[in-house]
């Protein structure tokens, strides 16, 4: 036993086994966290293999820091070291669960214009068991206080220690090398951090990530007109025929542009026991003057809804980290939908949004757009019970646009950001019309009641619109701008789509959000064609016969009869009719069987599609991190100048009402300088007591 003896007073009595003991620690506990709290996607034993490996390395480098150090401080900057990366593990964890992405540098930098009712969401989707991830740096730190670890002073040799930092780095070459061989491209191509994570770790994520940031700020002051050049020379190949059929069908017509907060497609024609959850969209869909899409899909990243407004309003992609309108809405150049509209059409433009106006920037990226209105929650009236989550409730939020509205020089165009159907899904007690799904997933079953309440919402509008008849003169646009449930309620989803099972190629599927396009006198139906948020504008502006040949977007006219129909997802990930990408795995999308040995010519394809979504999205990223617009404007644009608007409610209300006494084109002068309020009727309960 003398072997037992020895290897006891190395463990516990010596720095270099406590080191041990905390990065034992912490490898088993980061290990048990990734196959229990996240969804990585895991495949092959190369893979199963560099999962168990890759805490390691990084866990090694790290706490080795505190091997320099001499003394008692030695273990307690081990143990800082230790805290420090449980925090980032328990952090990534949280955002996970909700998001399904890992925490980044630019969330982080950006969490100030995205933390209204920040700490209510965290505390509902916090699980005792997340706490686990503290465990090892616990029980660690008790062993060190009740003196289990002796405190052993001596200072290890330079050369130890050093030898110990130099191994840590081969380990990491070794991983990093098996992890490209397996994958190749994985730094250079890679844009889903799943993959990152489960190849080299939670920690080299954070180093890669930053790095990536870093590089992203070197692009913009490295950019140049050629860049440009590159980007429309790909655009001018991949240009597509706008429908003629339908250019111009909308000349003339107000837009008003409704922003379903959360909403996905699986909601249309949903019923639970018995009852529409969405009666007054599903009478919209399927009007014969609606063209609804029914494989439409949301395309955000890690901005989520300040995504799915780029892509509407720019048609860029949002970035492959962060929030391209917080990093960059302040700073770069757009060649935006409203300035366009203003500027081609005589369009007078505005935003109303009953939550803070510096959520996701948009105080200052809507200056950037060209809005020359934004009417944040400063505007509206906020007493008790009227604010719910991340803002005004819709139907509260409806009734005091009305006065805002009925002002707007007419033709305009409006966007209108709903917030009750957002995450997570609380609703009080008087507005709950419909009872909860049974799942007994506490995140998804409230879900049916806050998009209930929202439809009733959009009723109360849309009869509003018919009331004062300006829905004969308005081109009504209503889309789900993301999902509403994240790919980490697989079970939930299943049972709400009443499945055996549900699978990552399920959820990309399950990316699918409404989009539809309402007018008196438009020819509609549902259209089957494959589109996302990126072919918006586009759409809109051929619909609108408005002016936007040379200018840099990605997206296509949905009504195109020669489309691409290539959906590509932020994360590399992609839907076309025939095929599907997910998790670097391709399918047949009709379905759902995974395609294991393609032939020539479906390999072939394949190719060119994944070839396709990543050249699109590195362009876009270009053009966002490269500020490349700054380079280059078409012939018959005016660059849009922030300083023209101003947003404070006094000085912004003065120019609306001044704007509106020159044209006399507004519902108020309309109606003959009278109010419409009294035609908007709801049921809102905070407002009939």
């Amino acid at each position: 036993m003398a072997w037992a003896k020895s290897f006891y007073n190395w463990l516990f009595k010596t720095k270099l086994g406590f080191f041990t003991a905390v990065l034992v620690l912490f490898w088993i506990k980061t290990y048990w966290i990734y196959l229990t709290k996240f969804n990585l996607g895991v495949q092959g034993s190369m893979q199963q293999f560099l999962l168990l490996l890759n805490p390691i390395p990084v866990g090694m480098l790290l706490l080795g820091i505190g091997l320099f150090f001499k003394g008692r401080k030695s273990y307690w900057i081990i143990l800082i070291i230790d805290l420090i990366m449980a925090l980032w593990l328990f952090s990534n964890i949280l955002y996970y669960r909700e998001f399904s992405d890992f925490l980044s540098v630019s969330i982080i930098k950006t969490s100030g214009s995205t933390s209204d009712n920040l700490g209510k969401s965290i505390i509902g989707i916090t699980l005792a068991s997340d706490f686990w991830a503290f465990g090892d740096v616990i029980l660690a730190t008790l062993l060190v206080a009740f003196k289990v670890f002796k405190i052993d002073v001596r200072p290890l040799k330079l050369r130890v220690t050093a030898l110990i930092e130099l191994l840590a780095c081969v380990l990491f070459a070794t991983n990093l090398t098996m992890a490209q061989k397996d994958r190749s491209g994985l730094l250079t191509r890679t844009f889903d951090n799943n993959y990152i994570v489960k190849y080299l770790g939670i920690n080299a994520y954070a180093a890669y990530d930053g790095v990536k940031s870093a590089q992203a700020s070197a692009v913009m002051a490295k950019a140049n007109k050629s860049d440009t050049n590159t980007v429309r020379q790909y655009i001018k190949r991949h240009s597509v025929l706008d429908n003629s059929t339908y250019t111009g069908v909308a000349k003339g017509k107000n837009v008003l542009v409704i922003h379903l907060e959360s909403f996905q497609q699986f909601l249309i024609d949903y019923r639970w026991q018995g009852k529409e959850v969405t009666p007054n969209l599903n009478k919209i869909y399927h009007a014969s003057d609606t063209i609804s899409f029914d494989n439409f899909f949301n395309q955000v990243g890690q901005g989520k809804t300040s995504d799915a407004e780029m892509m509407m309003e720019n048609s860029l992609f949002g970035l492959q980290s962060g929030s391209a309108m917080s990093s960059y809405g302040t700073s770069n150049t757009f060649e935006s939908m409203p300035a366009i509209l203003q500027q081609q059409g005589g369009y007078t433009t505005a935003v109303m949004h009953g939550g803070a106006g510096s959520f996701w920037n948009r105080d200052n990226t809507y200056k950037s757009f060209g809005y020359q209105y934004f009417m944040p929650l400063s505007y509206y009236k906020n007493k008790k019970g009227y604010y719910n989550g991340y803002g005004i409730k819709d139907k509260i939020f409806f009734d005091q646009s009305i006065k805002y509205i009925e002002h707007l020089p007419q033709p305009f165009y409006l966007k209108m950001i709903t917030v009750t159907n957002h995450y997570p899904y609380n609703l009080d007690k008087q507005n709950q019309t419909i009872e909860k799904t049974d799942t007994g997933d506490h995140t998804v079953d409230g879900y049916v009641q806050t998009a209930h309440y929202l439809d009733q919402a959009i009723g109360e509008l849309m009869h509003w619109l018919s009331a004062t008849g300006l829905d004969k003169k308005t081109l009504v646009v209503l889309y789900g701008d993301h999902y509403g449930i994240s790919g980490n309620h697989h079970k939930a989803s299943a049972q709400l789509l009443n499945k055996s099972s549900f699978d990552d190629f399920d959820n990309l599927q399950f990316q699918r959000v409404p989009l539809m396009l309402h007018m008196p006198g438009l020819k509609g139906g549902i259209n089957h064609t494959y589109g996302g948020e990126i072919d918006v504008m586009p759409t809109l502006l051929n619909l609108l016969g408005i002016q936007d040949s040379d200018t840099i977007q990605f997206g296509h006219d949905l009504l195109s009869t020669n489309r691409p129909q290539i959906v590509a997802q932020r994360n590399g990930d992609f839907v076309t009719p025939k095929y599907s990408r997910v998790t670097g795995e391709y399918y047949y999308t009709k379905t759902g069987k995974r395609i294991k040995h393609p032939t020539g010519k479906v390999k072939k394809q394949l190719e060119y599609y994944s070839n396709y979504v990543t050249s699109e999205l590195s362009l876009s990223d270009r053009v966002i991190t490269g500020n490349l617009l700054r380079f280059y404007k078409p012939s018959w644009f005016t660059r849009v100048n922030r300083k023209d608007y101003n947003y404070k409610k006094k000085a912004s209300l003065k120019r609306l009402h001044k704007a509106d006494k020159k044209k006399k084109t507004s519902l108020w002068y309309q109606n003959g300088k009278k109010s419409t309020k009294s035609d908007f009727q709801t049921d809102a309960p905070e407002l009939n007591k």
